[in-house]
């Protein structure tokens, strides 16, 4: 009997070892964003990244999500993850330029012709090239890149805008990018910073008379109710990346690795996804309703293209001028390749 007992402790001891190896061989990644439940970058981390890094590790390695800046703002999260307070960060690529240049060549004007072609692009070739790059000089693996709102489109209160000449004067809200300040001067208007929290009434009061944001962003603030005349100019895509400091991704194992790539490329395809809808539901809405949504041609397109010359000019040496000339090829934007050549862009 007492030989029974002893064999029957014996193996209680060691199941509760095994147990504890397991539980203790479990990784958690803490990872930071702005994104919350509700939109493409919030859904996207809680619908395909925690499941399939879940799935794929067995359970070894997981994801520990906080939202809506609950630990911090796009910046400071970065500077989280090199102190080693969390591992995964997501920001916009602009922002991502605090910490390098690597990730810049997405945010010049023009870089991309429509939503389907940054998508393609960016999956196809871009985003690894770029990201290698953010390894050895930002301190931060780029695990993807991918839209949030597609593309900026101009929108006003006074009238139809086709060409820039028509903004001239007219008082434009900006944030602080040096890249939107430029183009807004350029194309004629005043450039005046103002917060995106007063913004619907600045419009409403004519304090400002447009705005150049995101659509479905300028659905979710109902900005079109104030500012009902559209243009459809595209040029600024809003970029955004998912990133993992780099000393913690040196210290997982080759395994873990594949583990978190494998995770990450099913995030990028669903918010690349969901991103799609939400722009498309934004338009759909805000054109039920505005007096004017224009979409200009070719020719005027090029004069729309001409006022982000000076923003590659301001912009050069943070990106490779024959990696830029690859992407605007691929689209074939041979009128804005020589646009930019004779201004000494490239």
């Amino acid at each position: 009997m007492r030989r029974n007992f002893v064999g029957k402790i014996v193996c209680l001891a060691s199941a509760l070892a095994l147990s504890a190896g397991v539980v203790s061989a479990e990784k958690v990644l803490k990872l930071g964003t702005v994104g919350f439940i509700g939109m493409p970058i919030g859904d996207a981390i809680d619908q395909a990244l925690i499941p399939t890094l879940e799935e794929v590790s067995g359970g070894q390695l997981k994801i520990e999500p906080h939202y809506r800046r609950s630990l911090c703002s796009e910046q400071t999260c970065g500077e989280q993850a090199n102190q080693g307070l969390l591992s995964l960060w997501t920001s916009s690529t602009a922002n991502f330029g605090n910490f390098g240049t690597a990730l810049a060549i997405f945010d010049l004007p023009y870089i991309f012709k429509s939503i389907e072609d940054a998508d393609r692009i960016s999956t196809e070739w871009l985003a690894e090239k770029q990201c290698q790059i953010a390894a050895e000089e930002a301190g931060h693996v780029c695990l993807t890149v991918y839209s949030s709102g597609g593309f900026r489109q101009l929108a006003n209160a006074n009238g139809p805008v086709q060409v820039p000449s028509d903004m001239a004067g007219l008082k434009w809200r900006v944030t602080k990018s040096p890249i939107e300040y430029t183009l807004v001067k350029n194309w004629g208007a005043v450039p005046v910073p103002y917060d995106w929290a007063q913004l619907y009434q600045g419009l409403q009061t004519g304090v400002v008379s447009g705005q150049y944001v995101a659509t479905p962003w300028q659905h979710v603030a109902k900005l079109h109710e104030v500012a009902p005349y559209f243009t459809e100019i595209g040029g600024s895509w809003s970029g955004n990346q998912l990133s993992i400091d780099k000393r913690q991704y040196d210290a997982l194992t080759d395994q873990e690795r594949e583990w978190l790539h494998t995770a990450a490329q099913a995030f990028g395809q669903k918010v690349q996804e969901l991103d799609r809808a939400w722009v498309e539901a934004g338009e759909a809405a805000i054109k039920e309703t505005v007096k004017d949504w224009y979409v200009p041609n070719e020719d005027q397109l090029m004069l729309w293209r001409a006022g982000a010359i000076d923003a590659w000019l301001n912009a050069k040496g943070t990106y490779d001028p024959e990696t830029a000339r690859r992407v605007l090829e691929e689209q074939g934007m041979t009128g804005f390749i020589a646009q930019l050549e004779e201004a000494g862009a490239f």
